[in-house]
């Protein structure tokens, strides 16, 4: 009898991991659909009101080569498609840096927005929008938008490297200078923009605007283009990340023990986190929050092994920020909600939330 425990226990390990596969799929099939269905509904709704069936209509007809005509048809592939692709490309970006810098840190309050990384990038931002538009311009003409992404990229990969440097002494990152750093890494981007803001033109100041509030309102095709070069193979490689991360976990000694390439994993995860976020500041401006939530949400559900944990958050920041986006669209119709607004009033109290819970466990 005693001889039959170690298979009765290997059988039920083995149903037990079957069942934790089935419901890792079942969960991220749910998620995909809800995401093609905000997505439709985003495209649907907003100040012109398009019914469903004319929405997917002309949606196929332009899979199928068809030009479909029409007032509602430019609005659907003129205004809204690119504009919810566009969120939904940010969304998984700023999700998905927001796990990865929750595995590098190991630390689950690491955040590209409260570290300071999305700031620097829109420091830079604006430093290319106004003292580019002022001594680049005369000389080369109008400023190409490629330079947008690759000046928001080298602020936060600037950032990202300066707050590393700090947090980290004798290979260990202390979470509780890492915060500070970041606080005083956004101060200090915060306090550089407004002189920005001071030397800026009207129509500087305006640009300038948009990156402290976060908008879509600008999607278009030609900014889709830009920066889906970038974010989709971003996306696609985070989860070779994932067998590090889950090394990291266990401590950086721990990992290397375990055959890890430490530092280069360091390095992938650095530049992952400074691409998504300089080409999705880029292109929206500050959206924060996204990379807390989305993450903590995630691991509740599913866990934290990364292999999972990646691709979800990549999938519930898209459909966090498509839902969002069609809040900011509908909510005060004709007029429009800045999208950090909306992601500020949910982050923030859900910051709180965690940090009063991360105490109690502490504390027990």
């Amino acid at each position: 009898m005693s001889a039959a425990h170690p298979a009765i226990a290997a059988g039920t390990l083995a149903a037990l991991a079957t069942a934790g596969r089935r419901r890792v799929g079942l969960v991220l099939a749910a998620s995909l659909a809800l995401l093609a269905g905000l997505g439709a509904l985003a495209i649907a709704r907003g100040a012109v009101p398009i019914p469903a069936g004319e929405v997917l209509g002309v949606l196929f007809a332009a899979a199928t080569g068809e030009t479909p005509e029409g007032r509602h048809a430019l609005v659907i592939l003129g205004v809204r498609l690119p504009r919810v692709l566009l969120a939904m490309l940010v969304g998984a970006a700023l999700a998905l840096s927001g796990a990865v810098m929750q595995g590098l840190f190991r630390n689950p309050l690491a955040d590209p927005g409260l570290v300071g990384v999305s700031a620097g990038a829109a420091l830079a931002a604006g430093a290319t929008i106004v003292l580019g538009d002022r001594y680049l311009a005369p000389l080369i003409g109008a400023l190409p938008f490629a330079i947008l992404p690759f000046g928001a990229f080298l602020g936060g990969l600037a950032s990202t490297l300066t707050l590393y440097a700090i947090a980290t002494r004798n290979g260990r990152t202390s979470i509780a200078t890492m915060l500070l750093a970041g606080v005083a890494l956004g101060a200090l981007s915060g306090a550089l923009s407004g002189f920005l803001a001071y030397l800026s033109d009207d129509r500087q100041l305006r640009d300038l605007a948009f990156w402290s509030l976060g908008s879509f309102g600008g999607a278009s095709w030609v900014k889709l283009a830009a920066v889906a070069p970038i974010i989709l193979p971003l996306i696609a490689a985070a989860p070779f990340l994932a067998r590090g991360l889950n090394a990291l976990a266990l401590g950086e000694a721990e990992a290397f023990h375990l055959g890890m390439k430490v530092q280069r994993i360091k390095n992938a995860a650095i530049l992952l986190v400074a691409l998504a976020v300089g080409a999705s500041v880029a292109v929206s401006g500050i959206i924060g929050f996204v990379g807390i939530v989305v993450p903590h949400l995630v691991r509740l559900v599913l866990g934290a092994n990364h292999r999972v944990l990646l691709p979800a958050s990549a999938i519930g920041g898209a459909t966090l920020l498509t839902g969002a986006d069609l809040l900011a669209r509908t909510l005060v119709v004709p007029a429009e909600l800045p999208i950090g607004i909306l992601t500020a009033a949910l982050g923030a109290p859900f910051f709180l939330w965690l940090l009063l819970r991360r105490d109690a466990g502490l504390s027990a």
